[in-house]
């Protein structure tokens, strides 16, 4: 049965999760990381990177991700280190053609600046006021629909590594 990572990624969140461990979390298993390794390593970037309201965690969470499916490993290898970005980019793209940001306060409509460190309460209110579920369901169907799918593989064009 194939995964709906949309789904488990919405349920993350909605468990108390922040929308980058909701999203990476969701994807953890098939790169062979624990649950406790994966929620540690996306916490940093919940609330825009500890809520300083920069790059959505969603956002944080599919390059987190793009890095495991097609990172690059040999720093003085320019082609495929600008294939990688270019990747980075285009996810990107994908994001903002949808929502027109990828910036957490914008996506939020929050003044300039950086938030409280404290956490919001999760409450039903806050639920309810708060777009990134969507954001979340979103960035984990772009991850799935433009890195895993086999219809993916021209986005972009993989350069492979003289190390595979």
């Amino acid at each position: 049965m194939k995964k709906d990572y949309s789904e488990i990624a919405a349920h993350n969140f909605l468990s108390g999760y922040n929308c980058a461990q909701s999203v990476f979390l969701s994807f953890a298993d098939r790169y062979n990381i624990s649950p406790e390794t994966a929620l540690k390593l996306s916490s940093s970037f919940g609330g825009g990177m500890g809520r300083l309201r920069e790059v959505c965690g969603a956002v944080s969470a599919m390059f987190m991700i793009a890095g495991l499916e097609r990172g690059y490993i040999e720093p003085a290898n320019l082609e495929v280190k600008t294939e990688h970005y270019r990747l980075i980019q285009e996810l990107a793209g994908e994001f903002k053609k949808e929502f027109g940001t990828i910036i957490c306060r914008n996506l939020l409509g929050l003044p300039p600046g950086s938030d409280s460190p404290e956490p919001s309460p999760r409450t039903e209110e806050y639920y309810n006021s708060r777009p990134c579920e969507k954001f979340i369901r979103y960035a984990a169907k772009v991850i799935e629909d433009k890195l895993l799918n086999e219809g993916s593989k021209d986005f972009p064009v993989k350069v492979k590594s003289d190390q595979n």
